[in-house]
């Protein structure tokens, strides 16, 4: 069984921004996979359904994504059979559109993955990083909280798309198999 967790911030504010890019892969998935995203508990909805014959949850954290440890661990607690975890996520070191898949390690400075490695006590879990470039002219914080330019939007289309494929070359394959494809 597969938790698959996608960072950003619940809300309509933010849901086309940079930053929530895990929550647009997980609709991707979602959509892909007919995964209605309809269950609720007090720290992030769900969905539980199949991919390729393997048990997925889907979740994406309501607790912002300062605090995506939280959610993280209660799914944990609440779907204890978990044999893996993927997490998504926007990364400021890796060009628009992008796809790193990674095992382990540090947080990159990134505060989701910092929060989940804080309330998890562990790194053991893989990460699906997308792209999003690094400001120029304004700082992080603003930029990870804008929406993408117009210009980006096919790239960002287009990226959604290789990363549900990323993500399924994961669960079907392995982890050094997606990375061989995807880097």
């Amino acid at each position: 069984m597969w938790l698959i967790v996608g960072l950003g911030n619940p809300g309509r504010k933010y849901a086309k921004t940079r930053h929530n890019l895990g929550f647009m892969v997980v609709d991707a998935i979602s959509s892909r996979f007919s995964i209605p995203l309809k269950g609720k508990s007090k720290n992030f909805v769900y969905g539980r359904g199949l991919i390729n014959e393997q048990i997925i949850f889907l979740i994406k954290p309501l607790t912002f994504m300062n605090r995506s440890g939280t959610a993280v661990k209660d799914a944990l607690r609440t779907f204890k059979k978990t044999d893996a975890v993927i997490v998504i996520h926007d990364d400021l070191d890796l060009d628009t559109g992008v796809i790193k898949i990674k095992k382990n390690g540090s947080s990159g400075g990134h505060k989701g993955i910092e929060s989940i490695i804080e309330a998890t006590g562990t790194k053991d879990f893989v990460r699906l990083k997308i792209g999003i470039g690094r400001p120029d002219k304004i700082s992080a914080e603003d930029y990870v909280l804008s929406t993408f330019d117009k210009h980006e939007r096919p790239v960002i289309k287009k990226v959604l798309e290789s990363a549900v494929n990323a993500l399924v070359m994961i669960i079907e394959k392995g982890i050094s198999h997606a990375q061989n494809v995807f880097h």
